[in-house]
């Protein structure tokens, strides 16, 4: 990997299940997070994905491209636009640093954003290690 490669995007439909899966995962019971109703008395157009799936998604999404001894080191990220039922969030990623070699081990940096179709969802930095 080299400064300025572009991950391929990644597609994922964000559907009920996924949202209210990663909600019980995560052990976030907030009712905007499953209940439809609950969530619009309190203005949202429906149920959104929380934080932690959107996390854990981002860090697969860098693994899935390190490979499976990828550590995550750092992930630093930004909610935006929420998830919505019915959506599709793309993820994009592209390397912002590396440093080491593949013989001692190599650090990468990459800046991801996942987008839906009324903006950017999520956008951070992942660092991560493949070790040697």
């Amino acid at each position: 990997m080299n400064v300025g490669d572009t991950l391929p995007p990644l597609e994922i439909p964000i559907t009920r299940t996924l949202i209210v899966a990663g909600a019980i995962a995560s052990r976030d019971y907030q009712d905007v997070h499953h209940d439809a109703v609950l969530a619009q008395e309190k203005g949202s157009p429906d149920i959104f994905m929380n934080i932690l799936t959107t996390n854990g998604l981002v860090g697969r999404y860098v693994t899935d491209q390190l490979g499976p001894r990828a550590v995550l080191r750092k992930v630093a990220i930004r909610l935006g636009a929420p998830n919505y039922p019915g959506d599709t969030m793309t993820l994009t990623g592209t390397v912002t640093a590396v440093s080491g070699t593949p013989a001692s081990g190599t650090t990468v940096e990459i800046r991801v954003v996942g987008a839906n179709g009324i903006g950017h969802h999520v956008s951070g930095t992942i660092t991560a290690e493949v070790p040697a």
